[in-house]
């Protein structure tokens, strides 16, 4: 146990040299004045005070960490809320995308019986590359029948 950093060794040690300096008579008057001092100090509003800010900041730290927690939980409801409302402008038809397909190691089969027009998108087929453009004669490029 530890009064203001003195120890029980300290302590001991000081009642002693008191004890020698004071004599046994005066070694009770100081004690009693010494009492009614430290009785008069614990009961104060200012010792009350003392001990309730102590006590804030011995837990201020945890309480720091706790609002903090709380404030990020509130902020992830807000979040998922959020998210989980469908949004009108992403939803109308007009700005919808189609779905990605997964991916298959074999090309979907195409049917041989399907005319194929220029207007046409081709099924099935790969869209990315483009296709081998065929050149139309013109009269400037057209062979000299003469």
């Amino acid at each position: 146990m530890e009064i203001l950093g003195i120890g029980m060794p300290e302590l001991i040690f000081v009642v002693i040299i008191a004890l020698l300096i004071l004599g046994p008579k005066d070694m009770q008057k100081a004690g009693k004045t010494i009492g009614k001092f430290l009785r008069d100090i614990i009961t104060s509003d200012g010792w009350k005070l003392f001990q309730q800010t102590s006590r804030d900041l011995r837990t201020l730290p945890n309480r720091l960490i706790r609002e903090a927690n709380e404030d990020l939980e509130k902020v992830n409801r807000e979040m998922k809320n959020a998210a989980s409302i469908p949004d009108p402008a992403r939803t109308s038809p007009t700005n919808s995308r189609p779905q990605p397909q997964p991916y298959s190691a074999t090309p979907p089969a195409t049917s041989a019986s399907h005319s194929r027009s220029d207007a046409e998108e081709p099924v099935g087929e790969n869209t990315i590359a483009p296709e081998p453009q065929v050149k139309k004669e013109t009269e400037s490029e057209s062979p000299n029948n003469a």
